[in-house]
């Protein structure tokens, strides 16, 4: 599980009762794109023929044009996580990383879990040795993407979320 059991009303749309505005859901489900994206080529490299995970990022970014509804976006991503069923390793958890990126349109918190399965995607890729380094620098090339107004942000849920992350975010 990598949602908290209480919701942070940091990511919860002030719609809904919480302080995030659409501007900053968006450029969370952005970040979590580029996260997922930056380790697809696991999963491409697994399954050449498998577009669910490419769908389910360009379909989270399609949300943030307005081309989409939330819940295409969030079927999308229940896609790529079900074209990661039956993998393992690198290719696993980049299509989850997809997949998780796409729902961020619907649950914006779902924006750690795309980064995580990417640290993840990119230490699996590692060999053994390598590992914890490879998962390190994806981590920091993710946080060099952060956006500035939702850079505290996220920083201060990885931090609050690290350890029901498989504690990834020690970089």
């Amino acid at each position: 599980m990598i949602l908290p059991k209480v919701r942070d009303p940091r990511f919860v749309t002030i719609r809904r009762g919480g302080t995030l505005t659409d501007e900053d859901h968006h450029l969370l489900a952005l970040w979590a794109a580029a996260s997922a994206e930056h380790v697809l080529h696991h999963f491409e490299a697994a399954r050449p023929d498998d577009a669910r995970p490419r769908e389910a990022i360009e379909h989270a970014r399609a949300w943030v044009r307005g081309e989409v509804k939330m819940m295409e976006a969030r079927a999308a991503g229940g896609h790529a996580m079900g074209a990661a069923r039956e993998l393992r390793g690198a290719a696993r958890n980049a299509a989850y990383a997809a997949g998780q990126a796409a729902v961020v349109a619907h649950v914006a918190a779902h924006e750690l879990g795309a980064a995580a399965y990417a640290i993840k995607a990119a230490r699996a890729a590692a060999p053994v040795d390598e590992a914890e380094e490879a998962g390190r620098r994806e981590c920091a090339w993710q946080r060099d993407q952060l956006p500035a107004p939702i850079r505290d942000l996220v920083l201060d849920d990885q931090r609050l979320r690290n350890e029901i992350c498989w504690s990834v975010f020690d970089c």
